[in-house]
């Protein structure tokens, strides 16, 4: 398993499936547009891993560095998830440690998500990767 960070328009392309089956608000018409602009203004990194037969992602993750006066630099995880035919398999486990090793080679001293609170398998995977729980996110619609 090669993990592979997308560049292209047609990388992104390669991930549709996954990626609106796991944000499915998206618009077709406009969502590589968005996610180009995300990569190319926004720090924004976009990697995947293909499934066996190299047809389609089986698991992705969208992660962005940053800095704040609360961390310094840090990397935040925006997206990370597994086709469900491939859970189990080591994928999102071999995509952190991506992140990871990233963050280790650049100097960034945290890396962070946010979870849902039902996501139990994922919080156990997380928790298994030295994440800890930090905090509770609020947030507000206007």
């Amino acid at each position: 398993m090669e993990i592979i960070v997308a560049k292209t328009r047609e990388q992104i392309e390669f991930c549709k499936e996954i990626i609106f089956t796991f944000r499915p608000d998206l618009q077709e018409a406009t969502y590589l547009d968005l996610i180009m602009h995300m990569i190319t203004d926004e720090s924004y990194i976009l990697a995947y891993l293909p499934n066996h037969d190299n047809t389609k992602a089986a698991a992705f993750i969208g992660f962005r560095t940053k800095h704040m006066l609360l961390t310094g630099w840090m990397i935040y995880v925006d997206d990370l998830y597994t086709d469900p035919a491939y859970r189990g398999g080591g994928f999102a486990g071999k995509l952190l440690d991506f992140v990871a090793g990233k963050a280790a080679y650049t100097g960034i001293k945290s890396i962070h998500l946010d979870s849902g609170y039902d996501l139990h398998d994922a919080h156990r995977l997380y928790l298994n990767k030295g994440y800890f729980l930090a905090c509770n996110h609020f947030a507000r619609k206007v």
